[in-house]
This record gives C-alpha cells, structure tokens and sequence, in this order.
C-alpha cells in the first residue's frame, strides 16, 4: 500500500531578479513530509526557510521544480485553485501576522471559518482565543493589541478550520516563555487530535525540541535532516 505524503517538494528552486542581477534564495530542495507528522525548519537568517514556507502553502510558485500538496501539484493550480487548496487544508501563520486592521481580535479569527460558511465561527473563535490567553481582549483592533497578542490572534486564526497542514513562520517569536509554552501545546495538541501535519520555522529551540524532524537549511540549500 502506497501513502499520499502530505508534502513532496522535488528539486524546488527560486530566483529573484533585482535590477540586473539574479538572486538564488533556494535551489535543488527535494523533501517529503509524511501525513501527521511534525518537522522544524532550521536555519540562520535569510537562509531561505521563510520563503520555502511560503512556496510550501502555495503563496508564491518556485522557479524550478514542483510541490505536492496531498497529491496536488501547486504549479497545475491556477491562482484560485491554489487559494482554495489552502483555505480547505492549509493553515498559516504569517511572521508578519498579517491582521486586518479593520476587524476585531474575535472578527479576525473567525473570518476563514465564515469565508469556509461555518455556522459555529463565533463560538469556536471565542474558544480559541481564550485557550491562547486573549479572553478579555475580544474586540479589541490590532492596533490596540501588542505584537505578543497579534501574534496568538494570527495563531487563533490559523487553528480555526482545523486544518490538515498547518505552516507556522517563528510562531512563539515574540511571545514570552510562558505564552510561548502555551503556543507550543496548542500546536501539538492539533497535530495529536486531528492528525495536522505541522511544518514549524523555528530558532526556539523548545518548539524544534518537540518535532519528530529537524531539517536545517543554509544559503538556500538543505544541509542535514535530523530524527528526533
């Protein structure tokens, strides 16, 4: 019996162009991450980690190779179908979390489980944003809220559809040890009770600690894959 990997990258590349020069950020990238497991992305600053995230979610397309999703090629998807994939299987949180200003803590979790036609958003959200410590900041907009609290609504947001593969970008970066720890729970607390693939960038060495896999990356190239 053959399984579906819930991630295949096969020799994934990308260049940027600035001016008259190209720049190689990731090259030859070949992986697979198994349904339900739960993997670190390791790697000093501009190494590429950030930017292998976002390819892996569909949020941009690799100069060379190709990305599986499930069993689905990221590069046969037009940019509609890639944003379906994602608002059906993938969560994601932003490092630069990426909040609607406009819209409350409480509105900008449950807008992807609206978005989805989910008639519990309100509650669910409600429910997550107490588990992630915000209870009495409900309706508070993101600019009242400090990067700590923005950044566990983002967390709270990506949660709410239970997603199948959940992409998270430095997700205890700027959150004290003990909401750190708290986020960390959350995270494998998912990934046990629904099965969610996790795929973590990460320099917290707690959080890279509690993933079955380590895979470090330097100058845009996987150097080492460690098994926990």
């Amino acid at each position: 019996m053959t399984f579906t990997p819930m991630i295949e990258a096969r020799n994934v590349g990308k260049e940027v162009t600035l001016g008259q020069e190209t720049l190689t950020i990731l090259e030859g990238i070949s992986l697979q991450v198994k349904v339900g497991e739960t993997v670190a992305l390791l790697g000093a600053s501009g190494s590429g980690k950030s930017t292998l995230l976002g390819l892996l979610a569909g949020l941009d397309l690799p100069s060379a190779g190709e990305i599986f999703i499930h069993g689905h090629s990221l590069g046969a998807l037009d940019e509609e179908g890639r944003a379906r994939l994602r608002a059906e299987q993938i969560g994601f949180v932003f490092q630069s979390f990426l909040l609607l200003p406009t819209l409350t803590a409480l509105e900008n979790v449950m807008l992807p489980a609206e978005l989805r036609g989910d008639r519990d958003a309100e509650p669910r959200a409600r429910a997550l944003l107490e588990r992630v410590g915000l209870g009495e900041r409900l309706h508070h907009l993101p600019a009242r809220l400090s990067g700590g609290e923005q950044q566990r609504v983002a967390i709270a947001r990506a949660f709410i559809c239970q997603p199948a593969l959940l992409l998270a970008d430095e997700p205890t970066g700027n959150l004290d040890s003990k909401t750190g720890a708290r986020i960390i729970e959350l995270l494998f607390e998912l990934n046990r009770q629904h099965g969610t693939t996790l795929v973590v960038v990460t320099h917290d060495p707690v959080l890279a600690g509690r993933c079955e896999r380590r895979i470090e990356i330097s100058a845009g190239r996987l150097l080492e894959q460690e098994v926990a």
